[in-house]
């Protein structure tokens, strides 16, 4: 089995910034060669995260929503008092979704269901530009 490597880089505006990376993602594992394999999409950083959905405004919308139920932003986190940068729930919201994602790469596409996109989500409270790693393991 062989690996490739490629990155992209992207500007966000923070807050739970909702982003289709499907394009690119699809791009770089046809631009591989590999028919058949795995692709990893992975993004650094402790306030981002990779995962997938229907990316279409009203469930962007819920996801964002379910987010703030689940860790709040105005709460009392212990790394804002530490820190002073505000970006407790970030760090939390980041945990729970993880940096990275697998799929199965067959004859040259991700293997996606019909309506599921791979999304990166900038959960920081500022704008960021984010580097997201693509590898395809395959043959």
């Amino acid at each position: 089995m062989s690996v490739f490597s490629a990155e992209f880089n992207l500007d966000t505006s923070g807050n739970a910034d909702v982003l289709d990376i499907t394009p690119y993602v699809s791009e770089l594992a046809a631009s591989s060669g590999f028919s058949n394999g795995i692709v990893l999409v992975y993004v650094p950083g402790s306030t981002a995260a990779i995962t997938t959905i229907e990316f279409e405004p009203g469930l962007v919308r819920d996801f964002k929503e379910a987010l703030e139920r689940l860790a709040p932003e105005g709460i009392t986190y212990f790394h804002n008092e530490r820190w002073h940068d505000g970006n407790g729930h970030s760090h939390i919201r980041a945990s729970f979704i993880g940096q990275s994602e697998s799929f199965p790469l067959i004859n040259g596409n991700i293997l996606l269901g019909t309506w599921q996109q791979i999304i990166l989500v900038d959960l920081d409270n500022r704008p960021r530009s984010r580097k997201v790693h693509v590898q395809v393991y395959g043959e």
